[in-house]
């Protein structure tokens, strides 16, 4: 246990160490940080620098370069455009350089530029002085001071709203010291000018005091805020560090550093539930940690160093080397503290006993058990193993876990199984090829979901998936998400032919879920890849995917085709409407009729909204039966005879050119209706106009016009059993019967003598149904007699006919009255079967 503490240095009740993560793989020149703007992402991310950012000669422009954080280069570059005040990293990993006319230009993690923004045109002429890059809720913000000593704010890069912040009284040029502070949703700007102190708004600028820090300590030079925006530090010109709350209401303490000098950098090194928090000043030669307690660690500093916040230490990165100083976790100070008794102590004691094969473990393990503590002694190895970055610690620590719960009862081993597998994932990722020197701590608060994405972001694929299926992590969420990201990076390497990259996505993809090959081909698409989209789009299963893009790609037909194929006539409707809107009015039709579905479907469309379309669609198609048809339809809708006429004249004329000349006979037909109902009704007022024929003839006869009604007939050749019932329910229906009995007489009639004999006693004429009941044929005599309730001559009908079936039909309509007829027809009905 004595190695492991040999780096921890006191510092009140508590104690820090530094731990070295990496021996930098960069080889930088003599000068190594010096005259440089290095900028390193939080959470163990990637470095730039902007090597000698004055330089103006043409033929030597300053060099960008991208490292990993374990200095494997990433890319690098000559930088091009204007002189460079500040750069720093987003919440994604993405740099932004800000240069003095107030452009901010975004880079990706591999150089390649993206976009750009500027902080508002006055800065154009003043100039930036200074500026920083914070986050805040909201996402990376940007700050900057202008010559002309106003600040300007926008506190998220990707939804651009800039803030003038109000004029500082008394302020020439830049300010001795500031900085960009977030509390409660709101961005402010702390700085001192002299010896005064201010705090900027949007709407105020305020004086303010620290409490505590009175005038005899002298003006500050020099402030940080903490990684969680909690706490505040001051550096004054007579060496005094002042500390405490970062709303200026609470004193934590003032530390005399024994340095007039300003510091090159300043930042704050705690943790979450941190014992003694420290701020870490830095100047040419001195490392210097000043705890709130009034204590100080001093470390001799070689070679320019750059301070990098964490949420649980710092990263003190040099030319050579990159170690973590971080203040040590209770745990690990339990258990690792010389003559510790802490359970967890004990425990690891236990387990190296046992590995000796000495019986002072078993000793260990019963003052463990005696105490009741052997269940928290497992707890604090497996926490103090999640804080140490060595390997080799954390399997003696993780060993002892489980040893220890192996004698106990009940208890759970989840807590140990995911701290297994994280300190796994953790190690691999901590290693120099990936270049992530995460904490367990840091790793908790970054979730595993944003470490995938970082992975993803560099490019490490194959390690992602490895990682997602080792954790289990279900495939939506995790190997399904690195493919897709690795198709559309896929998609835009150009040494490799469409056909090589459509084949390699296809095998790597397969049918992954949740990877939509519609998205992959888009972003083919966007790098100008037509070609390559479209063959990816082969490999999407849902059309409804598919169709979106190929028409925003202009390739209608094949969008028509694949909507087609769908069977989904909302898609159909969907591509026909857009090519509708694209396409002059002979391509769409053209178009149109290589796809028959699609015609059918736009047709139906038409019919029940564009009328006039249709007409034109019927026309290009030389479609002369649907043309006619259409004009049927059409004729209806025209209120003038004269204008209906006309339409029902192209009628005729298209079923003519259809050859269908029984259509055509039927339009001229009734076109001569029209005229003559027109005439009658000029003639007559009889509102004929727009009805059938039968109609016609039957407003005639209740009209008494019978002239007119025999000229339709004869016009019409309407057929005579359709007449003489016209006639014959007219006649009923006006009660006259006089008529009726000569129309009867006028000659034989077509429809038979039953039918008059119906309609009598429809209108409850029995005297004049009986007239007719003589003429009414041998076979429907029965029933002639049965319906006007005469069933003795019905009798005799059936028996002068020996029919059994009528004679059963007749019995079936007797009553018990009629028992003398029923006799009768009984006898006769035996005979007929004897015969």
């Amino acid at each position: 246990m004595s190695f492991i503490t040999a780096n921890w240095n006191p510092l009140g009740d508590a104690f820090y160490r530094k731990t070295e993560l990496y021996d930098m793989c960069w080889n930088l020149r003599d000068s190594g940080l010096r005259d440089s703007l290095v900028a390193a992402a939080h959470y163990g991310g990637p470095i730039a620098l902007l090597r000698e950012p004055q330089r103006r000669s043409p033929s030597s422009r300053p060099q960008l370069e991208i490292y990993l954080a374990s200095g494997i280069s990433i890319t690098s570059f000559p930088w091009k455009s204007g002189p460079v005040v500040h750069i720093g990293w987003t919440v994604t990993d993405e740099l932004l350089c800000v240069q003095e006319d107030g452009s901010v230009l975004i880079y990706n993690l591999f150089g390649s530029f993206k976009r750009h923004f500027s902080m508002g045109q006055e800065v154009v002429q003043s100039q930036v002085l200074e500026a920083k890059v914070f986050h805040s809720p909201y996402g990376t913000g940007v700050a900057i001071v202008t010559g002309s000593s106003r600040f300007t704010l926008a506190t998220n890069i990707d939804d651009l709203k800039l803030r003038r912040l109000p004029e500082v009284p008394g302020l020439h040029g830049k300010p001795s010291s500031w900085l960009v502070l977030t509390q409660d949703r709101q961005t402010k700007v702390i700085l001192s000018n002299g010896p005064e102190m201010f705090v900027l708004d949007n709407t105020s600028c305020t004086p303010v005091c620290p409490p505590g820090l009175s005038p005899q300590y002298g003006s500050v030079v020099h402030m940080c805020v903490s990684f969680s925006y909690k706490y505040l530090s001051l550096f004054t010109d007579t060496g005094h560090l002042w500390t405490g709350s970062s709303n200026l209401q609470d004193k934590l303490s003032i530390v005399d550093t024994k340095k007039k000098t300003t510091p090159n950098q300043m930042v704050w090194c705690c943790r979450p539930q941190s014992q003694q928090l420290s701020v870490v000043l830095m100047w040419d030669r001195l490392l210097l940690v000043a705890g709130i307690c009034g204590d100080t660690i001093q470390f001799p500093v070689d070679d320019p160093c750059v301070l990098v916040g964490e949420l649980d230490g710092v990263r003190i990165i040099n030319s050579t080397n990159q170690d973590l100083l971080q203040e040590v976790p209770l745990v690990c100070q339990d258990i690792f503290k010389i003559a510790s008794m802490a359970p967890g102590a004990l425990l690891l004691e236990a387990h190296r006993e046992y590995e000796k094969s000495s019986q002072k473990a078993d000793e260990y393990l019963r003052e463990i058990k005696e105490q009741s503590m052997l269940g928290e002694a497992v707890r604090q190895c497996v926490e103090a193993a999640a804080h140490e970055y060595d390997a080799n610690t954390q399997k003696s620590l993780l060993r002892a876990a489980s040893f220890g719960k192996c004698f106990l009862v009940d208890f759970s081993p989840d807590q140990f199984v995911t701290m297994c597998r994280e300190l796994r994932v953790l190690n691999t990722v901590r290693d120099g090829a990936v270049g992530l020197p995460l904490t367990h701590t840091q790793f908790k608060q970054l979730t595993l979901q944003v470490l995938i994405d970082r992975l993803v972001y560099r490019q490490f694929y194959p390690l992602a998936i490895e990682i997602c299926r080792y954790l289990k992590i279900p495939d939506y969420q995790g190997v399904s998400r690195v493919l897709k990201h690795w198709a559309s990076c896929k998609v835009q390497q150009k040494d490799l032919s469409d056909e090589a990259i459509a084949r390699a996505v296809c095998v790597k993809v397969g049918d992954a879920p949740g990877v939509s090959y519609s998205d992959i081909a888009a972003k083919a698409y966007e790098c100008g890849r037509t070609e390559l989209a479209i063959k990816l789009l082969d490999f999407e299963a849902r059309s409804g995917e598919q169709v979106p893009l190929l028409l925003k790609m202009k390739r209608s037909q094949l969008a028509l085709s694949k909507a087609v194929e769908s069977g989904d006539t909302d898609l159909v409707y969907t591509v026909v409407t857009y090519l509708k809107n694209e396409l002059n009015r002979g391509d769409f039709f053209m178009m149109l009729r290589n796809q028959p579905v699609a015609q059918s479907l736009y047709r139906q469309f038409c019919k029940l909204q564009e009328q006039e379309t249709l007409k034109d669609l019927y026309n290009q198609d030389d479609d002369h039966q649907e043309l006619a048809n259409y004009y049927i339809t059409a004729s209806y809708r025209e209120k003038r005879l004269e204008t209906r006429l006309s339409v029902l004249q192209k009628a005729v004329d298209e079923f003519n050119k259809a050859k269908n000349e029984f259509a055509a006979k039927a339009t001229e037909e009734e076109m001569r209706l029209l005229r003559f109902q027109r005439k009658l009704d000029d003639e007559k007022g009889a509102g004929l106009l727009g009805l059938s024929l039968q109609e016609t003839m039957e407003v005639l006869l209740s009209l008494g016009l019978h002239k007119h009604t025999e000229q339709l007939y004869r016009d019409f050749r309407l057929p005579d059993k359709r007449y003489w019932w016209l006639k014959l329910k007219s006649m009923a229906e006006k009660h006259e019967w006089e008529e009726l009995e000569k129309f009867s007489k006028s000659k034989k009639s077509p429809i038979g003598y039953l039918a008059f004999v119906d309609v009598c006693m429809k209108s409850n004429n029995k005297s004049e149904a009986r007239k007719y009941v003589s003429k009414v044929t041998p076979e429907q005599k029965v029933r002639a007699h049965m319906v006007i309730g005469d069933l003795e001559g019905a009798a005799d009908a059936a028996i002068e006919r020996r029919n059994d079936s009528e004679m059963g039909a007749v019995l079936s309509r007797c009553s018990t009255a009629d028992c003398l007829l029923i006799d009768r027809l009984n006898r006769a009905r035996v005979s007929a079967s004897k015969k």
